[in-house]
């Protein structure tokens, strides 16, 4: 498989898998929209992601949506891999009908030109996400394994925001989540992503197609977006602290995330093109550590030497998880992946890529205004 279509390719993991599968030598295609909110209003000048791969691949711009694009991007290659998708757990829960239509609608496109039509296509890996879980695995003294539901208003309101055991209501202890934990996602987002990754492992067998997905944790590195104020809480922060900006702790700053650099997601994804034991599995991609948002938020102020005012609000979203990191044995087992970066080195080089940028603009207030005004931040 030599000619592989990213979709999503200018994209922060789609640029950086492109330029890996180049110097692999692969030929690339790339279907991408250039979102504004992701490469801004003119992406030959605010979008080093896309600059870096615009004439190196054969670079369609068009959308997943458009039947059309998806046919000429489609055509003589032998894998695809999706990406392209509408990020943003928060921003999903009001903007609902964009999720739905380019997450789900673009790869049932995709499927139905895949069933319907001649074309070469051997592999489609698509990205999943650890949004589908909700909440992680647990386990309970007096009922075992547990997926608590999402968290009650009424409950953190009062401060409450640990999970409790969904069978006796008692405490639970966090645990890796593995790929055959519960699925109960608590976004728009996260429901828009199961259902991506169940119509590619439904569909491709079907038509002799494999197919491979993964299930990304928080990733994060140099290149990422600091301008998007809907994803990423690295760029949420940096940018906040670079504008002298004060950072507002949702919760009680313990809740934690996986959070997987890039050149780990890039080696798991072609590992999961290449491996034709892969077919057929869905993959957790992460370091199987996880670290507290406070942690994070003073770790990005002492990387860039800036003292900014850190409170811990006891704000919280409506749909945010709690905790979530991976058991990533499987990725170990079947494709040979070991991640190489710890969090403390990889956010040393995304503190010294961030201190080499222009400030970008602060939009993080706007974003926040928006979710208060649809009753989702509280």
């Amino acid at each position: 498989m030599r000619n592989v279509l990213i979709t999503g390719g200018a994209g922060f993991i789609g640029s950086n898998l492109a330029l890996k599968l180049l110097a692999k030598g692969y030929q690339v295609s790339i279907l991408d929209n250039l979102s504004k909110q992701i490469h801004g209003d003119n992406p030959d000048e605010t979008s080093p992601l896309y600059r870096s791969v615009k004439d190196k691949t054969n670079f369609v711009l068009g959308s997943v949506t458009s039947r059309d694009d998806w046919e000429k991007a489609l055509d003589g290659q032998d894998a695809v891999i999706h990406l392209a998708a509408e990020t943003g757990t928060g921003q999903s829960m009001y903007e609902i009908e964009k999720y739905v239509q380019s997450n789900i609608g673009g790869t049932a496109l995709l499927l139905d030109i895949l069933t319907n039509c001649k074309h070469t296509v051997k592999r489609v890996v698509v990205a999943e996400s650890r949004a589908i879980y909700g909440e992680g695995k647990y386990v309970c003294p007096r009922c075992g394994d547990v997926y608590p539901m999402e968290r009650k208003d009424e409950d953190m309101r009062k401060g409450d925001f640990e999970c409790h055991c969904p069978k006796c209501g008692g405490p639970v202890e966090l645990v890796a989540t593995t790929e055959d934990s519960a699925i109960h996602p608590s976004s728009v987002y996260g429901v828009a992503k199961q259902v991506q990754g169940q119509l590619v492992h439904l569909v491709c067998p079907t038509i002799g197609v494999e197919s491979v997905s993964f299930r990304y944790q928080n990733v994060y590195g140099p290149g990422q977006s600091l301008s998007n104020p809907y994803t990423g809480i690295l760029s949420i922060f940096s940018t906040r602290i670079k504008n002298g900006n004060g950072i507002n702790i949702f919760e009680d700053g313990k809740e934690s995330r996986d959070f997987v650099y890039i050149d780990d997601v890039v080696d798991a994804t072609i590992r999961g093109l290449e491996t034709p034991e892969a077919s057929g599995y869905v993959f957790n991609v992460g370091t199987g550590v996880a670290t507290d948002v406070l942690t994070v938020a003073n770790t990005l102020c002492e990387k860039y030497g800036v003292k900014v005012p850190i409170i811990v609000s006891g704000n919280y979203r409506l749909g945010d998880i709690r905790h979530n990191y991976a058991d990533i044995s499987l990725a170990r087992k079947i494709l040979g992946f070991e991640p190489k970066w710890s969090f403390d080195k990889g956010i040393e080089q995304f503190a010294n890529w961030v201190n080499g940028q222009t400030i970008q603009e602060d939009k993080y207030e706007a974003s926040i205004a928006e979710m208060k005004a649809k009753g989702l931040y509280k």
